[in-house]
Parts: C-alpha cells; sequence; structure tokens
C-alpha cells in the first residue's frame, strides 16, 4: 500500500515533501527518514537541525580556489607546505576529497562549480574560469592539472581550459585514463587516483 502525505499531519507531510527533494531520496526513503526522526532523541532531531543550519550560515567559498570552507582562504590554500606550482582544476567541491585522501598530490586546487554542458544551459561563462585565469598571471604556477571527470562534459570542459591556458605558456596535464570512461571522480578507489595523478599526460 502506498503512503498518501495527505493522510499524515501537516509537518510530517512537510518534512516527507523536503526530504524526497533530495538526489537519491524518493518518496519512500523521505518517509522512512521522516519517521526515524519522529522516534529518534529529541537530542539528536536538534543536532541534525543544527548541523544543516551551520552549513547554509557559515560555509563560505574560498576566495582563492573557489572550495566551500568556514574560514577564508580554506585551510589548503593556507598551508604552507602546498606546491604553489600546482593547480589541479576539479569541477565541484566534492571531488576534492577523493584526490587528498591519495595523499599523492601536494599542490593548490581550483573549482569550476561545473562542466560545460549547453543542454543543461551551463555554458563557459557559468563556470569559475575567469577565476583561475586570474591565478595564472603571478607567473608561479607551472603546471595545471585538469582533473574534470573523465565523460563527454568533463572532456569538453578540459579541451576548453587547455585552449584557454596554452598561450600563457603553463605545462596543462590530464589525469591517466586510469579512470573509467563515464566515471565520477568521487566514487573512484583511492588507487585508481593515484595512479591517475602518477600517470597524468599531457594535453
Amino acid at each position: 500500500m502506498s503512503f498518501n502525505p495527505v493522510s499524515a499531519a501537516e509537518p510530517i507531510a512537510k518534512l516527507i515533501e523536503e526530504l524526497s527533494k533530495l538526489p537519491g531520496i524518493g518518496p519512500k526513503s523521505a518517509q522512512r527518514l521522516t519517521y526515524y526522526l519522529l522516534r529518534a532523541p529529541a537530542d539528536q532531531v536538534q543536532a541534525l537541525a543544527e548541523a544543516i543550519k551551520a552549513v547554509k550560515e557559515k560555509v563560505v567559498l574560498c576566495s582563492a580556489c573557489l572550495n566551500i570552507t568556514d574560514s577564508d582562504p580554506c585551510a589548503i590554500c593556507k598551508d604552507e607546505e602546498r606546491d604553489r606550482t600546482k593547480i589541479c582544476v576539479v569541477e565541484e567541491p566534492i571531488d576534492i576529497l577523493p584526490l587528498e585522501r591519495t595523499k599523492k598530490y601536494n599542490g593548490l586546487y581550483h573549482v569550476l562549480h561545473g562542466v560545460i554542458a549547453p543542454t543543461e544551459g551551463m555554458g563557459p561563462e557559468e563556470l569559475k574560469i575567469k577565476e583561475l585565469l586570474s591565478r595564472l598571471n603571478d607567473g608561479l604556477v607551472t603546471e595545471v592539472i585538469l582533473a574534470t571527470n573523465p565523460n563527454l562534459e568533463g572532456e569538453a570542459t578540459a579541451m576548453y581550459l587547455q585552449r584557454l591556458i596554452a598561450p600563457l605558456g603553463i605545462r596543462t596535464t590530464r589525469l591517466a585514463r586510469g579512470l573509467p570512461y563515464g566515471g565520477d571522480l568521487e566514487y573512484a578507489d583511492d588507487v585508481t587516483i593515484s595512479r591517475a595523478l602518477e600517470e597524468r599526460r599531457e594535453v
């Protein structure tokens, strides 16, 4: 028997409706989560609510790399031990996590916040490309690693960036093909990402 939100108390129906808007959460999962929260201790639910609120109120974009952070600049950009001659370009903030887990990369990052995808209304203007190019003007960066995902949009974005960077005389590399075509960086295992970093190739 399917759940009818209309038959539930208004606050329950509203929470199910809002949870079902989250990626990967369908109506049934939203219903299970709602009833789990109803049974959970009040302090646990309060902690969850405060964590969600804090994410919206305290998290900002790093003014240097545009990663999400609660301090500006972010911890990676502030770290004096990082190699400032290398910038690894990723699509989304979540893509930094698997790269950091490998402990094979010690440079800086730049987050594009998307890829070129005309069908979704995402052109180069919507991405943080101008910010990347301005970071390359100081003469310190000697290599840009393009770590966009190995799919059609990621490849198109990498090619577009390579054309913009080439006149600057900066070495441009791409993660090796250890990453399966059509896959997302965030789902790749650490060994695959390590190999892709170590065997990156000239674009």
